[in-house]
């Protein structure tokens, strides 16, 4: 199967709709990752073949938990989910905030080539960030555990805003250390596409406490 074949078989089985145009953008950024990669180490994948299962359907199957139109992608190392964010909803706009400047430099040149007008790219420390207005989603996929993620960006969360952490196994421990003023709303199991192991959603939210 091609990596075509493999991701139009997978957004099928997600139930999703991304019209040809934005798949042929996702496999464009997958090919520009594998050009970059052999400098600069995005990805511990070695075998690109994997790549449209753990990193384009993996970042696809959260969409459904994902409210916009404003999507902060916390820590997004090569642009997951950010920029698969940015390439099937243009009417979004997503931050992708990622300190690693050779990575940061990367989501730039994906941004470019594949005219991502609404893709902002922040090379620095999301605790450095400000975002006029709030985000409606922080995001977050290995980025840390769930009470740094929450306390390194609650400058950022709109009223009414959520947390979204993509995460393997449920949290249990992570989950019962949350500050007293956040609470999980939703933890949902995620299938991907291919992929023989466990992931899950957790969507957190402010109490108002």
């Amino acid at each position: 199967m091609t990596p075509a074949e493999q991701l139009a078989a997978g957004i099928d089985a997600l139930r999703l709709f991304v019209d040809p145009g934005q798949q042929e953008k996702l496999l464009a950024y997958l090919q520009l990752m594998a050009k970059w990669n052999r400098v600069y180490n995005l990805t511990a994948l070695r075998n690109p073949g994997e790549w449209v299962t753990h990193h384009l359907l993996d970042s696809l199957a959260v969409l459904p938990h994902v409210q916009g139109p404003v999507v902060v992608d916390v820590g997004s190392g090569a642009g997951l989910p950010g920029l698969v964010l940015a390439i099937i909803r243009p009417g979004w706009q997503v931050v992708s905030v990622e300190a690693v400047d050779k990575k940061a430099a990367f989501q730039r040149q994906v941004a470019a080539e594949l005219a991502l007008a609404n893709a902002r790219i922040e090379g620095c420390r999301v605790e450095r960030l400000s975002l006029e207005g709030g985000a409606d989603t922080l995001i977050s996929r290995a980025f840390s555990s769930l009470t740094d993620f929450v306390n390194l960006t609650r400058h950022l969360l709109k009223p009414g805003g959520q947390w979204v952490a993509m995460k393997g196994k449920k949290p249990l421990e992570e989950m019962a250390a949350l500050p007293p003023d956040v609470r999980v709303s939703n933890i949902a199991n995620l299938k991907v596409p291919g992929l023989n192991a466990e992931r899950c959603v957790v969507l957190m939210e402010k109490t108002g406490n």
